[in-house]
């Protein structure tokens, strides 16, 4: 089993920044980890994933050059830094585990979520 706990939002302003973060419990060395992110109305959306052994990471475009994901073996724990934050990047921000072999259609596990929201 693994369990995800997510920190980390708020309420910030246009152009600001977050850091958000995950601690994971459990064996986590199977998994791939993930922020997935679902705003109002909208379907939820794979923002960045990253891998605990070699750190190989991907972005949604919408993210590029923006958010920075991170994870810490040593602490169990997964960052996703958001710099020049959006009013379009408010949304319900999801820490997911996806075990090797499944696919980011379906994560395995998921956190409870936190909420960010950018104003304008």
């Amino acid at each position: 089993q693994v369990q995800l706990v997510e920190s980390g939002g708020g309420l910030v302003q246009t152009g600001g920044s977050l850091r958000l973060s995950c601690a994971a419990s459990g064996r986590t060395f199977r998994y791939a980890m993930g922020w997935f992110r679902q705003a109002s109305g909208k379907e939820r959306e794979l923002v960045a994933t990253i891998t605990w052994s070699g750190g190989i990471t991907y972005y949604a475009d919408s993210v590029k050059g923006r958010f920075t994901i991170s994870a810490v073996n040593t602490k169990n724990t997964v960052y996703l830094q958001m710099n020049s934050l959006k009013p379009e990047d408010t949304a319900v921000y999801y820490c997911t585990a996806r075990r090797t072999g499944s696919t980011w259609s379906t994560p395995d596990y998921w956190g409870q979520g936190t909420q960010v929201t950018v104003s304008s």
